[in-house]
């Protein structure tokens, strides 16, 4: 065939590999093939992803954002502030979808043909819920971070202090060991 008929089907095939669900391993696989024989032979890893990239057929980015909900099509039932008062909002939210699950209950019973509009406020309500909450994300992992970094320090400072007073007790015993050589 012509290079050009060639190309189009390397193309395709690499459209493929992309969507596929369990891909094939990528051709620069074979750049390791001598590994066993000169390990200096291997090239340098390839530099980090920046931006928008295609894995598995979804496009994704490394930019990490929370969209707004506007951008997602939910009403946003909340202050549109820059200072939330998460406590409160959440508890309003709460209070909000109790109501409206105890009126869809009631509209199943009463008027059940008009369930689809409550399900769709509970939804809106819910993903408010969601947002929220994602929102305090970042607080969480710097509060989680905190944590485990003070655990970290009180085991070194309990570790520091274990070597200390073994080396006391082996300078003790040491001392004890030295009085009864020289006592001999």
């Amino acid at each position: 065939g012509s290079p050009m008929l060639w190309s189009d089907d390397y193309m395709i095939g690499c459209r493929r590999m992309a969507t596929a669900t369990y891909p094939p391993p990528p051709p620069y696989y074979r750049l390791y093939k001598d590994y066993s024989e000169s390990p200096s032979s291997v090239p340098e890893p390839p530099s980090p992803i920046e931006g928008s990239y295609v894995c598995f057929g979804g496009n994704y980015t490394t930019e990490d954002v929370l969209p707004s909900l506007e951008e997602q099509g939910v009403p946003q039932l909340y202050p549109n502030d820059s200072i939330v008062d998460y406590e409160k909002e959440l508890r309003s939210l709460n209070r909000e979808l109790q109501l409206h699950i105890l009126e869809l209950a009631d509209v199943l019973v009463e008027r059940p043909s008009q369930y689809a509009k409550r399900i769709g406020e509970i939804s809106s309500v819910f993903k408010n819920l969601h947002h929220l909450l994602n929102s305090l994300r970042p607080h969480q992992a710097r509060a989680t971070l905190i944590h485990v970094m003070e655990l970290q320090i009180q085991q070194r400072k309990q570790a520091v202090e274990d070597i200390k007073r073994r080396r006391e007790e082996v300078q003790r015993l040491l001392k004890d060991a030295f009085i009864t050589l020289d006592g001999q």
